[in-house]
């Protein structure tokens, strides 16, 4: 290879890497043609865009020298691929979307054609076929052995794929029900993410047995349901059956915990799950947290609202609070709580309504019974009185 072709290659090699719109184009190509990939949150990009970085530049390299994968690139494909048989990205995706990038690349090298000759082009297309078939070899062979790990393993597995949820790094629902499928497991679907934290002042970092032995209190003996648990700084999550929220309260109670149980939110919300009940154990007063209950999405949702940053429509809220009290067949229910709210008492809502007051006692129970908010509590109260009063 002569001086000159060599720094033509050189040439094209410096504007490309210098212009940030070729990686971009990379990205976008990848998100627009790899359905995976264009289900990827908004966190996941900046990783995508790394990674797209460091194998244009390599990939230049390559060319320019008429060089070959060195060790090095091979160990950083293979923890990438590692990485992706950890979040459950298919590896024929992952596969695809560097393929996208070649093609990316040489359209962008091409459009640089006329510096550039015959040899140029045989030299890349040389370059391209060999790095693509020598990076499909390491990552398969990479991602099969973590796979194989990862089920061997099977809780690791399970802490890994909660963490991945809460962290949003789940590219779709169909990627977390193929990861899933690899694990042997069923999520359970409805579901119910609690958050719990030892109740007092000082909050070390929690131990995930302290965890594990929260998740097995909570388990149902003999269901197929897989629950799983992990940690985040001084707070147990927990992923299990939406019909262990019942039984939430009790058991926390029994360990002078707290939490916030969310069970409203879809699979491919647990992120957002998970934020609501961190945010609500952040901002709860502790008049709202009784022994024996835990706080829940109508809990969160109005602390949410109360702190500026509601996660739901004003509607929502109030019919995740009220429940049943928004049927029209229940109107008598809503006054019988506008009236003792704004009366401030049994008795004085009683004349109010012109009612005997054992009456109104009795709708207040039906209230308790109906939204499992006691009127009489005053953090239940509160959410009672927000959520008739932003009520349409």
């Amino acid at each position: 290879m002569t001086s000159q072709p060599v720094a033509a290659r050189e040439h094209v090699r410096q504007e490309m890497v210098a212009d940030p719109r070729v990686v971009a184009a990379i990205v976008s190509a990848v998100h627009e043609q790899v359905p995976v990939y264009a289900a990827l949150d908004d966190s996941r990009l900046p990783e995508v865009r790394a990674i797209a970085a460091w194998g244009l530049e390599r990939l230049l390299h390559l060319w320019v020298t008429d060089g070959a994968l060195e060790p090095s690139d091979l160990r950083r494909l293979r923890g990438i691929a590692a990485a992706r048989a950890a979040d459950g990205r298919p590896v024929q995706a992952v596969l695809r979307a560097y393929r996208v990038a070649s093609t990316v690349l040489t359209d962008e090298i091409a459009a640089r054609a006329p510096r550039l000759a015959a040899a140029d082009a045989f030299a890349l297309t040389r370059m391209l076929l060999t790095a693509l078939d020598t990076l499909s070899e390491e990552m398969t062979t990479a991602y099969a052995a973590t796979d194989e790990d990862l089920a061997a393993d099977r809780d690791r597995a399970l802490r890994l794929l909660l963490d991945d949820l809460i962290a949003g790094r789940h590219a779709s629902v169909g990627a977390l029900s193929d990861r899933s499928a690899r694990l042997g497991v069923q999520l359970p679907d409805p579901y119910c993410l609690l958050v719990a934290e030892p109740v007092g002042a000082e909050r070390p970092d929690m131990a995930l047995d302290a965890a594990t032995g929260l998740l097995e209190a909570l388990a149902v003996p003999g269901d197929e349901v897989v629950s799983s648990a992990t940690v985040r700084g001084s707070r147990a999550v927990l992923l299990l059956p939406g019909a262990a929220a019942a039984r939430a309260g009790a058991v926390l109670g029994a360990r002078s915990w707290r939490g916030c149980a969310i069970t409203g939110e879809s699979l491919d919300r647990v992120a957002v799950a998970h934020r609501l009940a961190a945010d609500a154990l952040d901002t709860a007063p502790a008049h709202a947290h009784r022994p024996g209950r835990v706080l829940t999405d109508a809990d969160a949702h109005v602390l949410a609202l109360l702190g500026g940053h509601p996660a739901a429509a004003p509607d929502q809220v109030a019919r995740l609070v009220l429940g049943p009290l928004t049927d029209p067949g229940q109107r008598h229910l809503m006054e019988a709580l506008t009236a003792y709210i704004d009366a401030g008492s049994a008795s004085a809502a009683a004349r109010v309504l012109h009612l005997h007051a054992q009456s109104l006692r009795y709708r207040l129970r039906r209230i308790h019974a109906l939204t499992s908010r006691d009127p009489r509590d005053p953090w239940q109260r509160l959410t009672l009185d927000i959520a008739r009063t932003i009520r349409p």
